[in-house]
């Protein structure tokens, strides 16, 4: 395909992708592996590729975790604040790794002001950037301590008419009736309601981000970001993983006891 040049053969027009630290880290629980970063770059490009508007809420927890502030001995609040600063990190490592692979057209955003090395966050000149073909990663979540990355990645993507929310896990490929870890026997939902999610206690992202998205009806995809290619098949339409939406679901894992599930939320931190 010429340079600059997109298919356009998606299902979604725009989409948010939350993507967690630990997802940078790779199979270690903190740091940085070159492998996982350039395996989500590429993720990210074949997306892009599709014809499809992609904006990145970037966690932090590879680097720092603020709700173990108590673990440090420090207020949460400046707990958060660290936090905060490691996504800015995994936003302009990720910036990087993109622009080595050869994109051009990439934009880091920050809800707390950083102007040495990004742009502060404006709603509109985001969608600004969106419609132009950038890349917008956004860091800092929305600048607010005691919330996980999980509630602005739904706040943004409402915030920027996107379509769904690409929630990638790492090593888990969806919403499962009890620990897939624990329980080989584990069945994965393939569809779940947002209702049918909080009455049974699935822990998928914070609650506070769940009542958002059920509120205003935006979907959510619960996939695995190992998997080649998921993003760019979910899409086009393709199942991947479990969908989260308004209605009843249609098929799915019936009369199973609330357990773990896809992943615990990630602090801001």
């Amino acid at each position: 395909m010429e340079k600059g040049k997109r298919e356009t053969v998606a299902k979604y027009r725009r989409v948010v992708v939350k993507l967690s630290g630990r997802a940078i880290a790779g199979s270690a629980e903190f740091g940085f592996d070159s492998n996982a970063l350039e395996h989500l770059a590429r993720e990210i490009i074949a997306v892009r590729q599709s014809g499809v508007e992609v904006a990145i809420v970037v966690g932090g927890g590879n680097l720092f975790r603020g709700n173990q502030s108590d673990r440090w001995g420090i207020d949460r609040v400046e707990a958060d604040n660290i936090g905060m600063l490691g996504t800015v990190i995994n936003s302009l490592l990720l910036r990087g790794k993109l622009t080595a692979l050869g994109e051009d057209n990439l934009r880091v955003m920050t809800a707390v002001p950083v102007p040495a090395v990004a742009e502060p966050y404006i709603r509109l000149r985001a969608v600004h950037l969106l419609e132009k073909g950038a890349t917008v990663i956004l860091a800092c979540g929305n600048g607010q301590p005691f919330l996980t990355t999980d509630y602005p990645a739904v706040q943004r993507a409402l915030e920027l008419g996107a379509d769904a929310v690409l929630a990638a896990k790492d090593g888990v490929d969806g919403v499962y009736d009890s620990d897939p870890k624990l329980n080989p026997n584990a069945e994965r939902f393939s569809h779940l309601s947002y209702d049918e999610v909080i009455s049974r206690g699935l822990r998928v992202m914070d609650q506070s981000a769940f009542i958002l998205a059920r509120d205003f009806g935006i979907p959510l995809h619960i996939f695995d970001i190992e998997q080649q290619g998921a993003m760019t098949a979910i899409c086009r339409g393709e199942h991947r993983g479990t969908v989260i939406t308004g209605s009843a679901p249609e098929d799915g894992v019936a009369g199973a006891d609330a357990a773990v599930m896809a992943g615990s939320a990630e602090s801001v931190g």
